[in-house]
């Protein structure tokens, strides 16, 4: 884990300026590992509460709309095999797609679904990806961007969701930061998830950044939503 010395949270550490180990070339077993324990992680800290509230939200009105949703960086695929159980509990039909550039992710997804998941696993550019959408999802994926990155996956999802996007990350604040890595080394996660949590808290994100991101996009701040969830989260909602 990065030392504490002299940390800065009051910005966002771009990714080139803090590398994490899981975007670097590795094993596939220490990638599975890692997001193995990444999954523990979303578990412990009620990760999935935001986007199932979000989804919870956007069939109020039309309960019984098939949506056809896709996961950008869906890393493990622990988001969207939770989706999918909350579509089965409240009976709506869902079409679930998960896209990650790693190609050791839908490997992953893959060995973790159960038998009977319908979900597909896609190893690609989500920018590329041709076929109708109503929802994009994406968890702890934008901080592994460079802004001008984000800006345009904004724009994107904006331009191909007919329902709707939302992004769920970390927010840039201390106490989260100092107690993630106190209960990565207590839990004694992959060396990868150790390194990379602090990291990631410091590449995540305020209000303000969000703001100026979402100007970059072209998206009017007024038409979207930005939700604190503790702990450590800001996400933010688009309905449509």
């Amino acid at each position: 884990m990065p030392s504490d010395a002299g940390i800065d949270l009051s910005r966002r550490a771009a990714p080139s300026e803090l590398p994490e180990w899981m975007d670097e070339p590795c094993l596939y077993e220490d990638f599975r590992e890692c997001l193995m324990d990444l999954g523990q992680v979303n578990r412990l800290a009620l990760s999935y509460r935001p986007t199932l509230a979000f989804l919870d939200e956007l069939v109020k009105a039309t309960p019984k709309q098939k949506l056809r949703i896709v996961d950008v960086g869906s890393g493990g695929g622990d988001m969207l095999r939770r989706v999918e159980r909350w579509a089965e509990r409240r009976g709506v039909q869902v079409k679930l797609t998960g896209i990650d550039l790693n190609p050791y992710a839908a490997r992953v997804a893959r060995e973790l679904a159960p038998a009977s998941s319908a979900i597909q696993w896609i190893t690609g550019d989500a920018f590329t990806y041709e076929e109708p959408v109503d929802v994009v999802l994406s968890s702890l994926f934008t901080h592994h961007l460079e802004e001008p990155e984000i800006a345009r996956f904004l724009g994107w999802s904006e331009a191909v969701a007919r329902r709707g996007w939302f992004v769920n990350d970390l927010c840039r604040e201390e106490t989260p930061y100092r107690l993630f890595g106190v209960l990565a080394k207590v839990m004694r996660w992959h060396r990868f998830v150790q390194h990379d949590g602090p990291v990631s808290f410091r590449r995540s994100f305020r209000e303000d950044d969000w703001e100026r991101m979402l100007s970059a996009a072209g998206i009017g701040v007024a038409d979207v939503r930005l939700v604190r969830w503790t702990p450590g989260r800001l996400c933010v909602e688009r309905l449509k």
